[in-house]
């Protein structure tokens, strides 16, 4: 892709862009801070216990199916976790991080259970162009589910640097590696840019931080923005991505598993400072992710969603500027100059 293929940044009086910093094999933060905890920190996690239980199961709401996306419009369906199909006028059909599987977790038969059912059942799917895949965390890179996805749809997969060698070892080959900020061009006119994250990657104990994790800023043919943030602790780079690729039409922010927040606010956003990503992003509206599938840490099912209601009202916002999508609900999102 030639330079003038690719679209113009905005805020051109901002500093040159710059990719992911590495120290030897390891990826830094934005900020060049270090990723996650150390493992010691990870240990008193663990001995501080699960924290309040949830439900065994919690049935979805009936929705109606995904309806196609109207001029000037793209409709956005809530999966679960952090798993979105996103429906752009003239193209393209993309899956974020999407996961089918029972389990978040290297083994079937243990770790993370879901306690919900995907909001849209695989065979349900529209032919898919391309997933977004934002790092290589089990409840984010599942590997059954992309299996399925590429007998079915042979979506191309793009996602940061270092991911390609796992996915190909799974006969998943049709995947472009980017760098923070990098662009790439989707189906029917679109672009994808990766954008950075603070959070870390890792498959198993000996590989962290040696691929990179990140989001995405989705651009519309003829206008309009999308935001997907992946996972993400709070920190100056929401507000450098609103700057460089805002204003967004919507934002996709994760407002789940940021108890202990001793531990968490290293990887993970909470509700209040998902709202203030929500501000600095310039979005028009947000829809929460990441919340009510997988217990992965300390808090009740029903606390994200209770404190992102407290921080809209202190925020004074009202619900439907950031609101939490029942999981299967589609949205439909009005584009700028679409």
């Amino acid at each position: 892709m030639s330079d003038s293929d690719a679209p113009r940044l905005r805020q051109p009086a901002l500093t040159p862009v710059k990719g992911a910093q590495k120290r030897g094999k390891v990826f830094l933060n934005p900020d060049g801070s270090p990723p996650g905890q150390p493992l010691s920190a990870v240990w008193r996690m663990m001995r501080e216990g699960k924290g309040t239980p949830w439900p065994a199961w919690v049935e979805n709401p009936p929705y109606p199916p995904p309806p196609e996306p109207p001029d000037g419009q793209a409709v956005v369906t809530f999966l679960g976790h952090a798993s979105f199909l996103i429906r752009l006028p003239g193209g393209p059909t993309l899956l974020t991080d999407p996961i089918w599987s029972e389990r978040c977790s290297p083994l079937r038969f243990a770790g993370p259970k879901r306690v919900r059912a995907p909001g849209l059942a695989f065979d349900a799917l529209p032919p898919i162009d391309a997933v977004l895949l934002s790092h290589n965390h089990y409840d984010h890179c599942d590997i059954p589910t992309l299996r399925r996805l590429h007998r079915r749809f042979a979506p191309r997969i793009l996602t940061g640097l270092g991911n390609a060698q796992l996915l190909a070892k799974h006969g998943l080959e049709n995947v472009l590696e980017l760098d923070w900020w990098q662009p790439a061009p989707l189906p029917g006119g679109a672009w994808a840019h990766f954008t950075p994250a603070r959070h870390f990657a890792a498959r198993g104990l000996h590989d962290r931080a040696q691929t990179l994790w990140g989001g995405f800023a989705i651009e519309a043919r003829g206008g309009g923005r999308l935001y997907f943030a992946g996972d993400s602790g709070w920190g100056l780079h929401f507000q450098e991505i609103g700057q460089r690729l805002g204003p967004f039409d919507l934002a996709l922010l994760p407002i789940g598993a940021y108890e202990p927040r001793w531990f968490m606010r290293a990887v993970h956003v909470n509700p209040e400072e998902a709202v203030r990503a929500f501000a600095d992003l310039r979005a028009r509206r947000a829809l929460a992710m990441h919340f009510g599938t997988f217990k992965l840490t300390q808090e009740a099912i029903d606390a994200p969603e209770r404190a992102l209601a407290e921080a809209r009202q202190a925020a004074r916002l009202p619900e439907e500027a950031f609101r939490v999508p029942g999981c299967g609900e589609s949205v439909l999102v009005s584009l700028r100059g679409a």
